[in-house]
C-alpha cells in the first residue's frame, strides 16, 4: 500500500475516539515531516510505498530530524510514527512495525516541580498585594488576582489565557470558573471559593475605571484578562509578569528551571495532596486525563509518616513491654 493511502485510513481507524482538532494536526505533522526527510534523503519521489520503511531508513530520518529539535518533539514524533506502524502491523499493510529499531530519546523527569519552601505561595502573594512588583504600568489588582487565580486553580497557561468574562459563572458565594478545552479538549469546571471570588471582582472593578471605554456589563465573550490597553493578555506578558513577580518577591531561587508559570500550578496540587486531597480529586481540578498522573503530587510528609507508623498496635506492646508509652 502507499504510505498515503495508508496515512489516511490510519486516521479513519482513529475517527471513533474523537481525537481533537490540535492532536490530529500534531499527528499529521509528525507523519509529512518524517516522510518529506525519507522522500529528501532516498531521491525518491511521492507516493512512496509503506514498503521503503524499513528501521535503517528511518533510524537516518530520525537522526535529521533530531538535529534542529527539542527531545519532546522527537520523542512526540517517534510515538506518532510508533502509534501509525501499530495500526499498519493490525491492518496487515506490514509484517512488523520498523520502530523497534529507532532509538527513542530520554525526556527529563516529570516529577512535579512546585516552588521551593512552605511559605514561597504566601510571600508571593504578599509581596504582589503591597505593589513590591513595578512595572511601567502597575496594575496591582489584576497581578493579585492573576497570580492567586493561578495558585488556587492550578490553571495551564493556555487556560488561564482562553478564559473569557462568560466563564466565570455563578452566584456570589458560589462562583466557578468554566475552563473549556482543556488538555485532550476537555471541558471542566473548577470553583472558585469567596477569597478568590473577591479577588476577581476587585479586579474587574479596577479595570471598568481604568478602561472606561470598554462595554458595560462586560460582554460574556470579552477576555477576562487584559492588558492596560485593554487587549487580551498574551502568553509573553503572563510570564513576564509572573517572573517580575517572583524576583519582587525575592523567590526566584525557589522555582525550578524551566517552571516558571507552571511552577503555580505545582504548587496548587502539591498543596492539595498535603492536605488531604485524594489522587481523583486531583486529577478532576487539574483536568488530567489519567489517575497516573495526578498521584505524583500525593506524597506523605515525615509527620504524616511518622504518624502512620505510629498507629501499628504493635507499638502500644513494645511501649508496655519496655514500661514506656507509645512514643
Amino acid at each position: 500500500m502507499l504510505f498515503e493511502s495508508a496515512v489516511e485510513a490510519f486516521f479513519i481507524s482513529r475517527a471513533p475516539r474523537k481525537d481533537s482538532p490540535h492532536t490530529v494536526a500534531a499527528y499529521r505533522r509528525d507523519l509529512t515531516a518524517i516522510a518529506r526527510i525519507v522522500t529528501e534523503q532516498q531521491k525518491t519521489t511521492t507516493p512512496l510505498p509503506c514498503s521503503l520503511f524499513t528501521p535503517r531508513v528511518l533510524r537516518l530520518a530520525f537522526a535529521d530530524y533530531a538535529s534542529t529539535r527539542a527531545k519532546s518533539s522527537i520523542a512526540r514524533a517517534w510515538s506518532t510514527w510508533n502509534t501509525f506502524f501499530a495500526f499498519c502491523v493490525g491492518d496487515g499493510i506490514l509484517d512488523g512495525n520498523p520502530m523497534s529499531g529507532v532509538a527513542r530519546p530520554k525526556l527529563p523527569d516529570r516529577s512535579p516541580k512546585p516552588l521551593r519552601g512552605e511559605d514561597a505561595a504566601e510571600r508571593l502573594l504578599s509581596a504582589i498585594a503591597a505593589g513590591a512588583r513595578k512595572a511601567r504600568n502597575p496594575w496591582l489588582e489584576r497581578d493579585l488576582a492573576v497570580v492567586a487565580t493561578l495558585l488556587l486553580t492550578g490553571l495551564r497557561t493556555a487556560e488561564l489565557l482562553g478564559l473569557s468574562v462568560g466563564n466565570l459563572a455563578g452566584a456570589e458565594g458560589e462562583q466557578r470558573l468554566v475552563v473549556r478545552g482543556g488538555k485532550g479538549d476537555a471541558d471542566r469546571v473548577v470553583p472558585v471559593d469567596v477569597p478568590l471570588e473577591r479577588l476577581l471582582a476587585e479586579y474587574l472593578s479596577t479595570r471598568a475605571a481604568r478602561l472606561p471605554g470598554e462595554r458595560s456589563p462586560l460582554p460574556p465573550r470579552s477576555p477576562l484578562w487584559v492588558d492596560h490597553r485593554g487587549e487580551a493578555l498574551t502568553r509573553n506578558q503572563l510570564q513576564y509578569l509572573v517572573k517580575q513577580s517572583y524576583r519582587s518577591a525575592g523567590i526566584d531561587d525557589r522555582v525550578e528551571r524551566g517552571a516558571l508559570v507552571h511552577a503555580l500550578r505545582h504548587t496548587f496540587a502539591t498543596k492539595l495532596g498535603q492536605s488531604g486531597a485524594s489522587a481523583t480529586e486531583i486529577m478532576e481540578l487539574l483536568g488530567h486525563r489519567s489517575l497516573a498522573a495526578s498521584q505524583g503530587y500525593i506524597k506523605a510528609t515525615a509527620r504524616e509518616l511518622r504518624e502512620a507508623a505510629r498507629a501499628n498496635p504493635t507499638y502500644g506492646f513494645v511501649g508496655r513491654l519496655t514500661g514506656g508509652d507509645r512514643g
